[in-house]
């Protein structure tokens, strides 16, 4: 077995879950920073209207990435099951496979966007003020929508391979790339939102050319070879059915995002549409360590569900469960002893959006330090290939509390309302995944106790006829 392979199945699962997670984290932060500096840039170059565009064109952002995450991850579990059954060759058809998912799926809802876009952006919260930086926006970022969506799936199947800091590489090269061109095209070539956009697709440009470069110059362990191009349904299907349970999650954060973004309009205007912004680029970027130990325990997980070592499987979790609690529980204490500091870090002098974004988000993210444990073991039937109890944790928050709780809270508290959505869903949720982990746990006991009889069948057969 290649050498990557064989660390997944014995190297201590510590030191394993750290070397695959530093880079995913780091990289992940890397995504997040996109939308934090597309807003800090331009709240601080165009203003608040600016910011309320790229509020406005996060939803079919969301979009693009439930697509790239659909394909991606689906990809990803895949290719890590069939390296940990030792069947490379059908590793790398379904990483062919969902390279071409990853150009086609992407490019269908560009076209979608372009016959109509106006109608789209106000379907997502733009008014008559807002409409036209959303439009400036949302155009480049749907011309290079295909770049995106390559640089994130295609970087999720290095980083099942067992080479995470390729992966990390990627996702740092195209967020410097995007931070630097973002300040040089608005306050030096006074591009205003449309250079915000063009930053963003040249990174994501370059990413995915970084990535490509991988595997076409011989590093990859998995070979991209031009016969497994050719689609294969079974493998399609298979995909897909892994890879639902992100790509739904983010459909109904699509949701989501648009039933805020009517919300705050609703009872805010433009003030409360800038603010869920900024709150949304907070949100990820405390989100996304969580989503990078997810992902740094996947490879693991998944590799030894495969081989059936049924003890490292629950270690990995138990070690990730930990650690992204750990990460949460930090992301709450600095929220709620900083928020003005960290409001006043996307706008100058507009004070009355300090306050309303201080305020809205001590209560937001007021119990966001259980989302680490909420997360990782939703990800964890990911990793298995486990498609329905995934989908159903990774819904849980959005779909059974969040949503339903949005349109009933503000007719009671206003804006406020809208506020104590996210608290009391982010609880609910938690409760729900607790008792999902219980049963699988006590499974995967049973499952490790019938390994280890059979193990014990086998070696005293073996003592006994030699």
């Amino acid at each position: 077995m290649d050498e990557r392979s064989h660390e997944l199945g014995h190297a201590p699962v510590g030191r394993l879950l750290w070397h695959f997670s530093w880079p995913a984290i780091t990289g992940m932060m890397c995504n997040a920073l996109y939308n934090v500096v597309d807003r800090v840039f331009v709240g601080h170059g165009v203003g608040r209207l600016a910011i309320a565009a790229t509020t406005v064109a996060f939803p079919p952002m969301i979009i693009l990435m439930a697509l790239s995450l659909l394909i991606g991850v689906g990809t990803t579990a895949l290719i890590s099951i069939r390296l940990g059954e030792q069947k490379k060759e059908e590793a790398e058809a379904v990483a062919a496979n969902g390279t071409v998912l990853l150009i086609l799926l992407p490019l269908c809802f560009a076209i979608l966007y372009f016959f109509f876009p106006e109608p789209i952006l106000r379907l997502f919260g733009a008014n008559d003020e807002v409409l036209p930086y959303a439009r400036d926006f949302m155009h480049i970022i749907m011309l290079g929508s295909v770049f995106g969506s390559l640089g994130m799936g295609m970087n999720n199947f290095i980083r099942a391979e067992g080479n995470p800091i390729m992966a990390m590489s990627t996702q740092v090269l195209g967020a410097l790339i995007n931070g630097v061109l973002n300040y040089v095209f608005i306050f030096h070539f006074h591009m205003g939102i449309k250079g915000s956009a063009l930053a963003t697709v040249t990174g994501q440009l370059f990413a995915t050319i970084w990535v490509l470069s991988y595997y076409l110059t011989g590093r990859s362990l998995i070979k991209l070879r031009l016969k497994n191009f050719v689609p294969r349904l079974p493998i399609i299907l298979n995909v897909i059915s892994i890879g639902f349970a992100p790509f739904a999650l983010q459909i109904a954060n699509c949701l989501q995002q648009v039933l805020l973004n009517k919300a705050v309009l609703r009872y805010s205007g433009d003030l409360g549409l800038s603010a869920i912004g900024i709150m949304m680029s907070i949100g990820g970027l405390l989100l996304m360590p969580v989503l990078g130990l997810s992902q740094g325990a996947q490879p693991i997980i998944g590799f030894n569900y495969g081989a059936r070592q049924y003890g490292r499987v629950k270690e990995t979790l138990k070690k990730a469960v930990i650690a992204a609690s750990c990460v949460s529980i930090v992301g709450y204490l600095i929220i709620q002893m900083w928020p003005l500091k960290i409001a006043g870090l996307f706008t100058e002098g507009d004070t009355a959006l300090i306050s309303m974004t201080a305020n809205a988000m001590t209560v937001f993210f007021g119990m966001i330090f259980i989302i680490g444990f909420q997360v990782t073991c939703s990800h964890y039937f990911q990793a298995v290939g486990k498609a329905k109890q995934a989908a159903v944790l990774s819904l849980s928050r959005q779909v059974l509390f969040f949503i339903p709780l949005l349109l009933i809270l503000p007719h009671f508290w206003g804006i406020n309302g809208v506020w104590r959505t996210a608290p009391i869903a982010d609880a609910l949720a938690a409760t729900i995944t607790a008792g999902f982990i219980f049963r699988e746990m006590k499974l995967l006991s049973k499952k490790e106790s019938a390994a280890e009889a059979q193990m014990t069948a086998v070696e005293f057969t073996r003592h006994r006829y030699c």
